[in-house]
C-alpha cells in the first residue's frame, strides 16, 4: 500500500486512502458472509452484526448521495436510494461492497475539491469523505472482529492514519467532544511498529497535535492498531499490549471526554 510522509505524521496518501476504503469494506463484508447475523456486538451496545453492517453500508450510500448532489446541507437518510440492507445475507455482502465503490464513483464524478456538507466544522472537499468513511469502516471492522472473538489485524499505516484522522476530528472542535485535556496536561502516543508518533497539547477548548514525540504528562506506547483501538475505546489502557507511563488519570480523562 502506498503512503507518504507529511509534515506532521506518517499518513496515507490520497490514492492509498481510496484503496483502503475498498479493502476495509470488503474485509468487513467477508466477515459477515458466513457469520450469524444476530451475533451481538459488545462494543456497540444493542447492535447485532447485521445492524453494524446496515449502519456502515447505509452511511456509505448516504455519503455517496450527498456528494453526488453536491449538498451543502445534511440530507434525509430515508431519501437515499437502496439505503436499507437487504435481508438476504449474501445480497447484503454485495450491497456493502458496492456501497464503498459508490463513494469513489461519486467523488470522481462530482470533483474531489467540490465543497460538501460535513458535521465537522462545516463544508469540506468531497474527497474528505473518503477518509472519513474509511475510518468508520476500520473502527467497525474492529467491532466485528472483537464480537467474533478474533484478533484485530490491520495494516499499521492504516491504523496510524485512523488515529491521525480521529485526532483531526477532535481538534476541529466538534461540539460533542468535551475539552480533552486540562490545563498544562499533555499526551504523547508512540507507535512501536511504525515511525508514527502523536504529541497532543491543549489549545483553548480543544487540542492541537504534531507528529513529533515529546515528553508528556502521560505517554502511551504500543503497536499502531492497539493505540488506535485505545483511542476508539475498544480496548482499555490496562491492556497488556500497551505501555503507559506518567499520570494515568490524564489518559482516563482523555478517554472519557473523546468518546466517538
Amino acid at each position: 500500500m502506498r503512503w507518504a510522509t507529511v509534515e506532521i505524521v506518517t499518513a496515507l496518501d490520497a490514492e492509498a486512502v481510496r484503496e483502503a476504503l475498498l479493502t476495509e469494506t470488503d474485509l468487513l463484508a467477508d466477515l459477515y458472509r458466513d457469520r450469524d447475523p444476530t451475533t451481538p456486538v459488545p462494543t456497540c451496545p444493542g447492535w447485532t452484526l447485521a445492524q453494524l453492517v446496515a449502519h456502515v453500508g447505509g452511511a456509505h450510500r448516504w455519503t455517496a448521495t450527498m456528494v453526488t448532489h453536491r449538498s451543502t446541507e445534511n440530507i434525509d437518510y430515508a431519501t437515499v436510494p437502496d439505503v436499507r440492507r437487504p435481508h438476504d445475507q449474501q445480497a447484503a455482502v454485495e450491497w456493502l461492497r458496492d456501497s464503498a465503490r459508490q463513494i469513489i464513483t461519486a467523488v470522481d464524478a462530482t470533483g474531489a475539491e467540490v465543497p460538501v456538507w460535513t458535521p465537522f466544522a462545516g463544508l469540506r472537499p468531497a474527497q474528505w469523505w473518503i477518509r472519513r468513511r474509511l475510518h468508520e469502516v476500520t473502527g467497525h471492522r474492529a467491532d466485528a472482529l472483537l464480537a467474533l472473538g478474533r484478533d484485530v489485524v490491520m495494516a499499521p499505516a492504516v491504523a496510524a492514519d485512523g488515529l491521525s484522522e480521529l485526532l483531526d476530528l477532535i481538534a476541529s472542535g466538534a461540539p460533542w467532544f468535551a475539552t480533552p485535556l486540562d490545563d498544562e496536561n499533555t499526551l504523547t502516543l508512540t507507535a512501536t511498529d511504525t515511525a508514527a508518533g502523536w504529541s497532543i497539547t491543549r489549545s483553548g477548548d480543544t487540542v492541537t497535535w504534531t507528529g513529533v514525540p515529546a515528553a508528556a504528562t502521560v505517554t502511551v506506547s504500543g503497536a499502531a492498531v492497539d493505540l488506535y483501538l485505545l483511542a476508539l475505546r475498544r480496548i482499555s489502557a490496562a491492556d497488556t499490549r500497551l505501555t503507559v507511563s506518567g499520570d494515568p488519570k490524564v489518559l482516563d480523562t482523555w478517554l472519557d471526554r473523546t468518546a466517538f
